[in-house]
Parts: C-alpha cells; sequence; structure tokens
C-alpha cells in the first residue's frame, strides 16, 4: 500500500471557528458605530435644537424614527430640545369647526377663535402625542409651551406687505427669551418638548409664533451647538427651480444675500438658521425629514445631509465644503 501523497494531507480545507461568519456579516454595523464615535465625542454635553415639521410630523413611520433619533442623542450624551408647530393638524381642527384657514406673508391669520384652536391643537394634541412617542424609549421626555414659565415672550407682529404693515391677529414676533425652565429639564436629563405658543409680556395675550423662528430664538438663548430645522425638501437648492442640486454648506453672508429670492416657505427656515448662527450658535441645518433617521445622518457621519449653514468665522469657513465639520 503506498503512502498518503503530499496533496492529499493538504486538501483538508479548514473549518470556519464558530460564529465567525455571523460575525463578519455583522462588521458592518461595527464600522458604523466607529465611523459614528468622533462625532459622539465632539457633540458630547451640547445642547441641540430641533425644529420638528414638514412631513415627519404626519407620517407614523418618520415619526417614530424621528422620536427614536432624538433619545438616541440623549443616550450619546446630547442635550436635545424639540421645537414643534403643528400646520397640518391646525388646519384640519380649524375646518372642523368651520373657521377659514388664511394665509398672509407666510404666517396663519389667527383670529380670537383660530387661536383657542391653535393652543389646543399644540398642546393638547401634537405635543401629547410626540411626548408619549419618545417617551416609549423611558420617561424622558416633559411638555411645556411658550407660555410656561414665561420660556418665550411676544408682542404682537405686524408683517409688512408691499410697504404697508397689516393685522393679521395673534400672531407674535419674539421679543425675550427664558430658558430656566428648559435648562433646569435638561439638566434633569429630560428632552424638553416646546410648543411654539408665547404670552405678552403683560400676561393679557397669547400669541401663535412662527416654530422655526422659536427654535432659532431658543438655539441662540441657550448657547446651542447646532439648530437642527426638518422640512419636507432635500435642503436649500442652488438654482431652484432650474436645478435640484442642493448646496450643503454656506455662510451667513451668503445665506443673506439669497434670502430675497427663496421661496416664502423656506424664508422662516433660512433666516431662523441665520439668526441663529449670528448669535452664537456654531452650526443650523436644514435636513430632509421625508429621509428616515435623518437626523443621526447629519450629525454621525462623514458627508452628512441637507444644507449647513456656518458664521463668517475665517475658521469656519475655512472648513472643507466635503468633509462638512471635521472632528
Amino acid at each position: 500500500m503506498s503512502e498518503p501523497s503530499d496533496e492529499s494531507e493538504t486538501s483538508v480545507v479548514p473549518q470556519p471557528a464558530p460564529g465567525a461568519t455571523r460575525k463578519h456579516t455583522a462588521l458592518p454595523k461595527a464600522q458604523t458605530l466607529i465611523e459614528a464615535l468622533p462625532w459622539i465625542t465632539r457633540h458630547q454635553g451640547k445642547t441641540v435644537v430641533i425644529k420638528f415639521g414638514g412631513n415627519a410630523m404626519v407620517d407614523e413611520e418618520l415619526k417614530a424614527a424621528f422620536a427614536q433619533d432624538v433619545v438616541f442623542l440623549r443616550h450619546a450624551g446630547l442635550r436635545p430640545v424639540v421645537v414643534h408647530g403643528g400646520g397640518p393638524q391646525i388646519s384640519a381642527q380649524l375646518d372642523k369647526e368651520g373657521l377659514v384657514s388664511e394665509f398672509r406673508a407666510g404666517l396663519r391669520v389667527t383670529t380670537p377663535e383660530a387661536m383657542d384652536v391653535v393652543r389646543m391643537v399644540l398642546a393638547g394634541q401634537v405635543q401629547r402625542e410626540l411626548v408619549g412617542l419618545l417617551n416609549r424609549h423611558g420617561p424622558l421626555a416633559v411638555g411645556l409651551t411658550g407660555e410656561d414659565a414665561h420660556t418665550i415672550t411676544a408682542t404682537k407682529h405686524f408683517p409688512r406687505i408691499e410697504g404697508e404693515f397689516i393685522d393679521i391677529g395673534r400672531v407674535g414676533e419674539i421679543t425675550a427669551i427664558d430658558t430656566g425652565a428648559i435648562e433646569t429639564l435638561l439638566d434633569d436629563g429630560r428632552i424638553p418638548v416646546v410648543s411654539s405658543i408665547a404670552r405678552s409680556a403683560d400676561d393679557d395675550h397669547v400669541y401663535n409664533v412662527n416654530a422655526d423662528t422659536a427654535a432659532a430664538a431658543l438655539a441662540a438663548a441657550l448657547g446651542a451647538e447646532t439648530l437642527m430645522v426638518l422640512t419636507d425638501v432635500e435642503g436649500l437648492y442652488e438654482d431652484w427651480p432650474h436645478s435640484d442640486e442642493v448646496i450643503s454648506r454656506l455662510t451667513a453672508s451668503e445665506l443673506e444675500k439669497l434670502l430675497p429670492e427663496l421661496a416664502s416657505g423656506m424664508v422662516p427656515k433660512m433666516e431662523g438658521c441665520l439668526h441663529a448662527v449670528r448669535n452664537g450658535v456654531r452650526t443650523a441645518r436644514v435636513i430632509d425629514g421625508r429621509v428616515q433617521h435623518s437626523i443621526l445622518l447629519e450629525i454621525f457621519t462623514d458627508e452628512g445631509i441637507g444644507t449647513m449653514v456656518v458664521d463668517d468665522d475665517p475658521r469656519a469657513a475655512a472648513e472643507p465644503a466635503t468633509e462638512r465639520q471635521k472632528p
């Protein structure tokens, strides 16, 4: 009988260790976490103000994903604050009650009767639902309105149309922010959820305040690291409607030049971003709320999505646009 050849001895294929295949297929998950690590380190302990609106507010899956994102921020060591409006819900309730929805200068004309509906919908419906979604993940979220503890104080706003100031009812222009209640909640590890309603300094009137404006004012007053505005577009377009190319990054001065050319729906959002970065907020971002987990994609990935606005500080302007904001 002949001896076995060397070839036959080396033909045995080594078997993988138990679990090796499973670990290999899970490797992309580990790589994703590693990519997020420098961003988590950078934002640790920082306040992030998020304006919740658009399709993310009415689509059930998007609402659930939004809540997961916000809770993830909290557990990653950030201090999220959510500010919300409720345009679609307010319009639906006004229709039910036979009240007309009218807009002028991009703002809802708010009669005393409409103001009652605004308060009921924002504080009693939208806020309670959002707090409930967040609290599915733990006892974290606490709802309040701008009326509470005089968080947001406003006076009557008279927008200017074709050179004339007009009366659009109980619409407020923010005059002061008191962050005490919000900071107390943040220090206690909670997630404040703020309805965009304000009270006058003399307590005689309650006002409907644009949620984009309220979020920007709160971000500035809190010294937030970032303002994030969820909307129904990918970001600020380079040359809309001739192009759908999104501007990934621009300075405050560049944005200021573009404002007169923007569609009316984008004006309060971009004015809010401009106000935020001009008043100490490091970055302001407009992101597509139609994309699930857009908040996490924007904060914790190298590419980011949407449009980011920075101040005119040369150090900020020197950041490579392709890298968005390297830690």
